[in-house]
């Protein structure tokens, strides 16, 4: 989109908020000047194209669409079957998917359409449908555990929280836990890698019925070739999340062994992050699950968000590109470059470094919690968000770990020297904090010591090394 084109759109697209609410306004326009200031380091983050963003205001959003294309529950849904048609085109196109789901509000959607799609595969038992009746909120753990019970007592295997996992891949306290008797796989303590002799054990003893690939915090590519061959000899569904990596798989950076719809049996993913696109989820699988996952609304889903799954169509267009193929290589070279700076600056790695698009730094080699280190970022201009790291004993609240990454800054352009300078940075920061304690002399977990005058100069350093990469500037606010 030109520069007077984009600028012009926005700019109108705000007067006509403000005449209504000028405090939104101001609100969306502050975003923008924040967004440009920062530096942004969190792994999840990314910047959406003019296009991207300008596909989801408009009148889709007043359609409501249940159902699937050619089978809504209301009259008048041309436009939406249109557009969501064309989404899941890209979608199967980009990915090599039987099919594509891309009715999906979040990633946290698209893994539940997935395990009640499999579900139906696999289970077909009544409490499915009773399930269906309630809502959520109203099932109280006796009723899980009958559930569980009626559905043949159904395993999962995913990933550990403080491994690198997600919540939804059988965390207790969410519903991916409360669903399923869940186990956790983790990684060995030596070097944080994934152990596949241990996976393939526990799983023999275990025998789940689903096994769960993918991470939310983990800095190593995943053979999703040989997990599909422990799920195979178990007699396992393959569910891998990918996403956090979905636009390393859609730019060929992850091919292979190590590309997850290649192997799995569904893959599930959001569309922002790293694929650069609306806030949103998707789900691609074979065709063996396609009429399961298709039934996602009224299954799991309200109605499905027409100008999201527009945004969406027009966010995976943009990565059947070559030019979002070279984005997705230097994601991954920006990433090795960050950590490789860290390292010779004496930080300690999560597996001593990357090989995809995020870094895990263990910021207890520098007396501090995940937590102290996230806030003394922040004053610094650097964004980014704690996390735990294997065997946290800080637990995921106040955590060990910060974990960075590179989608964002490279949307912005900054390369392999910048990532050196912005390691730097980092380090500054880390050895300039120091836990603040209490009256009785103990450390606290929260609270710190950074001087004041070291955050102002590392924001100014910050913002002097984002000038030379403008963000958005084809768009000028107020022009």
């Amino acid at each position: 989109m030109s520069a007077p084109s984009a600028s012009a759109a926005f700019n109108a697209s705000l007067d006509v908020v403000r005449a209504v609410e000028p405090r939104i306004a101001q609100a969306i326009a502050d975003e923008l000047s924040a967004q440009r200031e920062s530096l942004k380091l969190i792994a999840s983050e990314n910047y959406a194209s003019p296009a991207t963003l300008l596909a989801m205001g408009n009148w889709l959003s007043d359609k409501y669409a249940e159902g699937t294309v050619g089978r809504r529950f209301y009259a008048g849904c041309q436009q939406v079957d249109t557009v969501e048609a064309i989404a899941a085109e890209h979608a199967r196109e980009l990915f090599g998917a039987d099919h594509a789901y891309v009715q999906p509000h979040s990633g946290i959607d698209a893994n539940l359409v997935a395990f009640w799609a499999i579900l139906a595969q696999r289970v077909e038992a009544p409490a499915l449908a009773a399930a269906q009746a309630r809502h959520v909120n109203d099932l109280t753990e006796q009723d899980w555990e009958t559930l569980r019970r009626e559905l043949g007592n159904q395993r999962m295997l995913g990933m550990s929280l403080d491994a690198g996992g997600h919540l939804t891949h059988g965390f207790r306290p969410n519903i991916s836990g409360k669903m399923f008797h869940q186990r956790s796989y983790g990684t060995d303590p030596a070097t944080g890698l994934l152990d596949y002799d241990a996976l393939r054990e526990t799983a023999r003893e275990f025998r789940p019925l689903i096994l769960v690939g993918g991470y939310s915090a983990y800095p190593r590519r995943v053979n999703f070739a040989l997990m599909r061959e422990i799920a195979d000899e178990v007699g396992a569904t393959l569910m891998v999340d990918m996403a956090h990596f979905a636009g390393l798989v859609a730019g060929k950076v992850l091919t292979g062994d190590f590309d997850p719809v290649a192997h799995a049996h569904v893959v599930t993913t959001t569309t922002h992050k790293t694929l650069r696109g609306p806030r949103g989820g998707m789900v691609l699988c074979t065709d063996e699950l396609a009429e399961h996952v298709d039934r996602g609304c009224p299954m799991v889903l309200g109605g499905p968000l027409p100008h999201v799954m527009a945004a969406k169509a027009v966010a995976l267009a943009e990565a059947r590109t070559a030019e979002f193929q070279d984005y997705a290589q230097r994601v991954v070279d920006n990433a090795v470059a960050l950590a490789e700076g860290l390292l010779r600056r004496g930080a300690r790695l999560v597996t001593g470094g990357t090989d995809n698009h995020l870094v895990l730094i263990d910021v207890s080699a520098h007396g501090l919690t995940g937590r102290q280190a996230e806030s003394a970022l922040l004053d610094s201009g650097i964004v980014t968000n704690r996390n735990s790291v294997p065997q946290d004993p800080n637990g995921a609240w106040y955590t060990s770990g910060v974990r960075i990454g590179t989608p964002a800054l490279t949307t912005r352009g900054l390369g392999v020297s910048e990532m050196d300078e912005i390691a730097e940075l980092i380090t500054t920061v880390f050895t300039h904090t120091t836990p603040r304690s209490d009256a009785a002399g103990k450390a606290s977990k929260a609270t710190y010591e950074l001087d004041a005058s070291v955050a102002a100069k590392v924001a100014e350093q910050a913002t002097g090394l984002l000038a030379g990469f403008p963000l958005y500037p084809e768009v000028t606010l107020g022009g």
